[in-house]
């Protein structure tokens, strides 16, 4: 008695969106593949259309593409895919847009008073050219990073629970954002070589 093998064969242009979807929920890299190859321009067209920074726009592309490993068993129309995933995309977009919006309301509210302190003014400068620099930088973040940075490091720093209301994260999620966030800060600041100076 011999043992029939089972071997996927690589998807082509004649797998339908339905085949594709299902293999992709079953884990099939070429299926991925063919998905990326048939959508990639058009989701990357739908996020171009918004004219996001490009690392947000990065982020809304890997959003999107994530969206879709999490529910394409739950695709209603596949024979409409194309049309899911411009949608998701345009959501992903929005978020971005929203969240953007949030960051600039937290840096409009946050206050500018320098307290007093025993330092010349030759530290003052430094300090305020430092700080330029960081606040600079952390722009150049994905809004996320971006957002919850500006939440947390202000003159008055707040309660987790509040900063996780105003930028839509889970307590939770917080630390670990925050951790990443400041680790790619880093990072930036090394490329810049002001590591040693921050």
């Amino acid at each position: 008695m011999t043992t029939a093998t089972v071997s996927r064969t690589p998807a082509d242009a004649a797998d339908s969106a339905t085949d594709l979807l299902q293999r992709v929920a079953d884990k099939d890299p070429t299926a991925w593949d063919e998905i990326l190859h048939r959508y990639g321009k058009l989701v990357s067209a739908t996020v171009r259309s918004f004219r996001l920074q490009e690392a947000d726009a990065l982020d809304a592309v890997q959003m999107t593409w994530l969206r879709l490993a999490e529910n394409a068993h739950r695709v209603k129309f596949p024979e409409r895919l194309g049309g899911w995933l411009v949608t998701t995309a345009r959501h992903e977009c929005l978020y971005i847009l929203r969240q953007a919006r949030i960051a600039a309301e937290l840096l409009d509210t946050k206050s500018e008073i320098v307290p007093e302190c025993p330092i010349g003014p030759e530290q003052h400068v430094v300090d305020a050219d430092t700080s330029r620099w960081l606040w600079k930088l952390v722009d150049e973040l994905s809004p996320r990073r971006r957002i919850l940075l500006r939440a947390l490091f202000t003159e008055y720093p707040r309660p987790y629970t509040d900063v996780a209301h105003a930028t839509g994260m889970p307590p939770g999620g917080i630390g670990p954002t925050r951790a990443r966030a400041l680790r790619q800060l880093r990072s930036m600041l090394d490329r810049h070589e002001l590591g040693a100076e921050v």
